[in-house]
């Protein structure tokens, strides 16, 4: 049984990028801590799907994070329904998938589109600095709340191409994991420094989370690749970062804040 300093009840949060894949893990696991939680996505039809099955405590809420007007729109909307925001979970992103199914070609450095690596950093990157910005700057005038950013542990380590070679093509149309996702993620660990100590004396944590690989059915070719360099021998579940979620973004994290943690079946430590 959890202890009371992980109760989230009274407490309203959002969690952008809501309807996605660890998105609904992040709402759900909010949720059974007794927050409310507002799901938050630019897929109308996902977002509604995925509060149907979170329950009455889910809150639709149609958001594009890359646009400055839409994010004010969603704090007036929450705080029109509500006294307050106290959680904000940013975790939109877009996640470049490196495989045989992918356009390979522009996949890798030499090819990569300006207007992709533009689009993909207003997204993960600038849509976090607008949240964090608006709902912070309301939580630092009243009363403080707490910043979780979802990086990846691409934050912490390069991505290894050799996960993603295809045997027979050349090496100039090999896949890669695109560089702008661990950009990306790195970068959210230097805006959850900054904002930790921006807002330090405002009553605001800050902290960031860093996933590892999530099993989806990927191929087993690709999975037995990862797993060799993960010590615990697999890929995440789903569902295993939900009391990570509940630590940092609840007072049993109360002493904590500016850090970035790791959950990766310790593949950053070799």
């Amino acid at each position: 049984m959890k202890s009371d300093t992980y109760d989230l009840s009274g407490r309203v949060a959002l969690v952008t990028g809501g309807a996605g894949l660890l998105g609904i893990q992040h709402s759900s696991a909010l949720i059974e801590s007794g927050a409310t939680v507002y799901v938050a996505d630019i897929n109308d039809e996902a977002v509604q799907k995925a509060c149907t099955e979170l329950g009455d405590k889910a809150k639709p809420l149609h958001l594009d994070v890359t646009d400055a007007d839409d994010v004010v729109c969603a704090l007036e909307l929450i705080l029109d329904e509500n006294e307050g925001i106290h959680i904000l979970v940013n975790n939109a992103a877009i996640d470049p998938k490196a495989d045989a199914n992918s356009v390979i070609e522009s996949s890798r450095l030499e090819n990569f589109p300006l207007e992709q690596w533009c689009y993909q950093i207003e997204v993960g990157l600038t849509g976090a600095f607008l949240c964090s910005k608006v709902f912070g700057v309301w939580m630092a005038d009243n009363g403080g709340g707490t910043i979780l950013n979802i990086a990846s542990d691409l934050s912490v380590f390069a991505p290894d191409q050799r996960l993603y070679h295809i045997a027979g093509l050349p090496e100039a149309r090999q896949p890669v994991k695109p560089v702008t996702y661990p950009v990306i993620k790195t970068a959210l660990i230097g805006l959850t420094r900054y904002l930790a100590t921006y807002w330090a004396n405002k009553n605001i944590r800050v902290n960031a989370l860093s996933p590892g690989g999530v099993f989806t059915n990927q191929s087993d070719e690709f999975v037995s690749r990862l797993t060799s360099l993960i010590p615990l021998g697999r890929m995440a579940r789903p569902n295993e970062y939900r009391a990570a979620v509940q630590f940092l973004c609840s007072d049993a994290s109360g002493y904590m804040t500016g850090q970035n943690i790791v959950i990766d079946g310790g593949r950053s430590v070799l």
